[in-house]
């Protein structure tokens, strides 16, 4: 049936953030879809153990563990092990960033760094990590988080921005390098999302009324939406999708103005 493309069935799926957020969502949403083991891994190792917890506790197989993506050894260790405990690795979703909001004039080196070692270094380490394994068994598919900020920004974004650009291009030369070795590579572009790394502008209604005026849809994204997109990416329903990034941004980047023409 058309249907069971859809399905993660007997898969091991790794998701990178899943303590909370976009992250979280998605590793509930991958066993929903009856992945056969969910890795929540995290930096915050409470949140993930929650997120592992639920799994269980709706009759799913999970566990938590810690990963900092900004450790290249641990993180290359953490996914080895996976993949040796459950034979295989077949799918991983990395979802972590960090953002310091100021303008140019103002970023200061250390700042710089932090956002680069986090975003595109720690992306890269997941990438080349699960790569080494996922080549090598030749199957599987990855799923990097981009941004609208890989395509359009705003004063205060410059790193943000550029770090989320880079992680496109890395998906995209992934894809290119290993899609004979049957790894699929993509990205997801969520617009505005209700996260952690968000509430920040939750906090200021005009800022937060101003972001939801700007999408089509006049709203800001839940985590949730951004599960099926993922999803997708992840399973057999995608077998000819590589290399490229799907936008779940409510229209966001289709909309070019605010300005609504009288009589429209």
């Amino acid at each position: 049936m058309a249907q069971d493309i859809f399905s993660l069935k007997g898969k091991i799926i790794a998701v990178v953030g899943a303590g909370s957020g976009i992250g979280e969502a998605i590793a509930l949403g991958a066993a929903d879809q009856g992945a056969a083991f969910v890795a929540c891994l995290d930096v915050n190792q409470a949140g993930a153990a929650a997120v592992a917890g639920r799994i269980a506790a709706q009759g799913g197989k999970a566990n938590a563990a810690v990963m900092d993506i900004a450790d290249a050894d641990g993180t290359r260790a953490c996914l080895e092990a996976l993949a040796a405990a459950h034979g295989a690795l077949d799918g991983l979703v990395c979802t972590p960033a960090i953002n310091v909001r100021k303008p140019i004039l103002a970023y200061s080196g250390e700042e710089f760094d932090r956002v680069v070692r986090v975003n595109l270094r720690g992306n890269f380490n997941v990438l080349q990590a699960a790569g080494r394994i996922m080549t090598a068994q030749r199957r599987g598919s990855i799923v990097l988080y981009s941004s609208i900020r890989s395509i359009v920004t705003e004063p205060g974004q410059s790193v943000y921005s550029m770090t989320k650009a880079g992680i496109l291009q890395l998906a995209k030369t992934a894809a290119t390098e290993w899609a004979t070795l049957g790894v699929r590579v993509n990205a997801v572009g969520p617009g505005v999302v209700e996260t952690p790394l968000t509430a920040q502008i939750k906090n200021n209604q005009d800022w937060y009324d101003a972001y939801a005026n700007k999408s089509p849809m006049r709203r800001w994204a839940q985590p949730s939406e951004m599960v099926g997109p993922t999803l997708f990416l992840l399973s057999d329903a995608a077998s000819y999708v590589t290399g490229t990034i799907v936008y779940a941004d409510g229209g966001w980047l289709a909309a070019d103005g605010r300005f609504t023409p009288p009589g429209m």
